[in-house]
């Protein structure tokens, strides 16, 4: 829904005036499964991409926390601890949000995962893959500051003894997720022209070939959006993170307080 709100030239019959409204005629029109194109190559990413980005989190976190506050938790050491791990983290999902931006949009011609790759890579070749990348991380450095930030702040205030608590760390992951994904959405909106590089609003203002660069991104979405342009698709991209960031940490503290403690009792 995001890719496909987030349109900047859509196509008459793929013009949404809400998430609702996407949702209902995406499934009324292209049928049900329609909306969830592209989700086998976001799930092969993800593994390896959240192992190491929680893996660098809590390394670098525990050891500039101890540099720049001894014994407590510093929120500068939070959010440049995010900043590093989320370049490991996209090294990895950009190719994966390429093909899945691709399926995605409204007559896309990629029949599968494979093919979608297969032709990318014979007509614009490999750097096809990573044309938004300095992008990606341009949004999610601050992204993933913001949201490790507000994250460990939530905690402070609602989990102050910092024990393993569901329910805190749902509600820390969602706020957490929510204001972050508003913030960054201007930079999101960017990305999806680059990956996509949607052909209808291309021509719209006299751009032949491949659009690159987050700058020329920045003007192009500004030609045809105007300021609103930026905030296209902020609803659907501020409820995908909600449930995607609480579901990411009550999973991953779930691990964290269950692998500490078998640890502890082997010890003992």
């Amino acid at each position: 829904l995001q890719t496909r709100m987030q349109s900047l030239q859509p196509d008459p019959k793929a013009q949404y005036r809400s998430v609702y409204e996407a949702l209902k005629k995406i499934v009324l029109t292209e049928g049900l499964w329609r909306p969830l194109r592209g989700i086998n190559v976001t799930m092969l990413g993800a593994g390896p991409a959240h192992a190491m980005y929680f893996a660098c989190y809590e390394k670098m976190k525990k050891s500039l926390s101890d540099t720049f506050q001894q014994g407590g938790n510093s929120h500068l050491a939070n959010g440049i601890a995010g900043s590093v791990a989320t370049l490991l983290h996209d090294a990895v999902m950009n190719p994966a949000e390429v093909v899945k931006q691709r399926m995605q949009m409204f007559n896309s011609p990629y029949t599968s995962v494979l093919s979608c790759v297969r032709t990318v890579q014979r007509t614009e070749g490999f750097g096809a893959f990573y044309r938004s990348y300095t992008t990606q991380l341009t949004m999610n450095v601050p992204f993933q500051a913001i949201h490790f930030i507000t994250y460990e702040f939530m905690q402070e205030h609602i989990n102050p003894l910092r024990e393993y608590h569901p329910q805190s760390h749902i509600v820390s992951g969602a706020v957490a997720g929510a204001v972050a994904a508003a913030a960054t959405t201007p930079l999101d909106v960017c990305k999806t022209l680059l990956n996509t590089q949607e052909n209808t609003a291309l021509s719209s203002v006299n751009i032949s070939g491949h659009l690159s660069g987050m700058a020329n991104a920045f003007r192009t979405v500004y030609q045809l959006g105007g300021l609103w342009g930026f905030f296209k698709g902020v609803q659907a991209r501020v409820i995908y993170q909600m449930p995607s960031t609480a579901i990411a940490w009550s999973v991953y503290e779930f691990f964290k307080y269950f692998l500490t403690k078998h640890k502890l009792e082997k010890r003992t």
